[in-house]
């Protein structure tokens, strides 16, 4: 993530760089899988760090010293990757990235639960790779590798943070031609805005709409609907498609509302997101729109399921989406009831289709940057209360490669969301001293898809934004 220079691709072909990183993931920083900040140092003068004894961890472990044996056997990869995971990443293709960055040095150690990990590490340069680059690993309940995620811009490679507030809008409007911002204090537990783009006008949000079920869990919780350690069953019905790695469980899996709800926030994983929004039931997520203070709740109602906005994308492709986009919010209800939920889910190698399929205007998930600070601000009251302080744990779970001082700094909650045109990073951080502020910024370009250094650029701009913030 850097003013880092679009170095050579790290594949060749470009399709089996998609497939590396997901389709559905800006990089690192929305994968869910981040390393941390740290000073970019040489190869040689590097330090290699330790790999999490850990399951993800194990697998890590695996990839980095498959890199110093290239190619790895067709036989171990599969022994080692997700079979249904393969379909979008080939044994060829994972050969021929592991080929062109050279041996790996794992240097910088970012997010870490015993399901996932994410690491910066050094290369072979000479091979034209970047110098360093982000890996991201996420495993199954059986320990295979169900996601890897590639990041030839890191957080370590970020440009240097602008130093006023002229600058960071500057970085933002660098990234997309439609930028929102919202820097607020929340700490009396209201947003009380300190700088602003655009903050009331609605965007696409990508996956940040998970903020809202989290809303509506908590609200379950709290109400004795549902329970932390309550077991629920994959289906099915509530399998989607990546980002993620449940979808890859068998049917019939139990999962719990706390693992479901940790995958659904540290990694995006979309099943398990749609697990809980069918616990949940679409109302009560509705719901939550109106209690967390969102100015139209309208604009997202009915509240699309992940695997719903799939199908809109790949069902009929542009026919279907079109027709729900036109239609009113009861013709958008029946045409879901009817339509889209009775349909089967198409298979992973689907996704690779979704790069080339334009955004469809009301198909997706909106809110301002307003909207969302509300949300937060939401979650960080309601988490003081001891039986939903699982909530902070969630979110604190992946820093989303903000790193902010820990001398300053001793709390960083994230979501964001990716949608190939438009990046959705949001953040709440609380001081050492209890203060809590807010940047919710969204970068959308209608008409093509956003450049590769995007997330390094946004991070950049938010991790300033949080220094300003605090010294205001």
């Amino acid at each position: 993530m850097t003013t880092a220079r679009r170095s050579q691709r790290l594949s060749r072909p470009s399709s089996c760089r998609r497939a590396l990183s997901s389709l559905v993931a800006a990089a690192l920083l929305l994968a869910g899988c981040t390393a941390s900040q740290s000073t970019p140092t040489s190869k040689a003068t590097a330090t290699a760090t330790a790999l999490p004894d850990t399951p993800a961890g194990a697998q890590a472990r695996w990839l980095v010293a498959a890199t110093r044996r290239l190619p790895i056997p067709e036989a171990e990869i599969r022994a080692h990757i997700n079979p249904s995971f393969l379909s979008l990443l080939t044994p060829a293709q994972l050969n021929q990235v592991l080929q062109s960055v050279g041996p790996l040095t794992p240097v910088a150690i970012g997010a870490s639960l015993p399901w996932m990990v994410g690491f910066e590490a050094t290369t072979d340069s000479t091979q034209g790779a970047p110098p360093r680059v982000g890996v991201g690993i996420a495993v199954t309940s059986n320990g295979s590798i169900g996601d890897l995620s590639w990041s030839a811009t890191p957080p370590s490679s970020a440009p240097a943070p602008p130093t006023t507030w002229d600058g960071v809008d500057a970085m933002l409007r660098s990234v997309a031609p439609q930028v929102r911002l919202l820097v607020a204090d929340v700490t009396s537990g209201s947003c009380r805005p300190i700088h602003a783009i655009d903050p009331a006008t609605a965007a696409p949000i990508a996956s940040a709409f998970k903020l809202y079920v989290l809303v509506a869990l908590a609200t379950a919780v709290r109400s004795g609907r549902l329970s932390w350690d309550q077991q629920l069953t994959l289906t099915p019905r509530v399998k989607s498609l990546p980002s993620g790695v449940m979808q890859y469980e068998p049917d019939g899996t139990r999962v719990s509302v706390r693992d479901a709800a940790a995958h659904m926030i540290a990694i995006s994983d979309n099943t398990a997101t749609d697990l809980l929004i069918s616990a949940l039931g679409r109302p009560a997520v509705e719901a939550a729109l109106t209690a967390t203070g969102m100015a139209d709740p309208s604009q997202d109602e009915p509240f699309l399921t992940t695997r719903e906005s799939f199908l809109l994308y790949l069902l009929g492709w542009p026919a279907l989406a079109r027709r729900y986009a036109a239609a009113d919010q009861a013709g958008r209800r029946a045409l879901l009831a009817t339509v889209v939920d009775p349909a089967p889910l198409p298979g992973l190698a689907a996704v690779k289709t979704l790069p080339t399929r334009a955004p469809v205007a009301r198909v997706g998930w909106f809110a301002s940057a307003q909207d969302v600070c509300r949300a937060y601000a939401w979650l960080t009251q309601t988490a003081r209360q001891p039986a939903l302080a699982p909530i902070g744990n969630v979110l604190a779970a992946n820093d989303g490669g903000l790193a902010l001082d820990r001398a300053t700094w001793r709390r960083t909650w994230f979501k964001g969301g990716f949608g190939g045109t438009v990046m959705a990073a949001t953040y709440l951080a609380t001081t050492r001293t209890g203060r809590s502020y807010v940047v919710a910024a969204v970068a959308e370009d209608r008409s093509r898809p956003l450049p590769e250094t995007a997330a390094a650029s946004m991070l950049a701009a938010i991790r300033a934004a949080f220094t300003l913030a605090a010294r205001d």
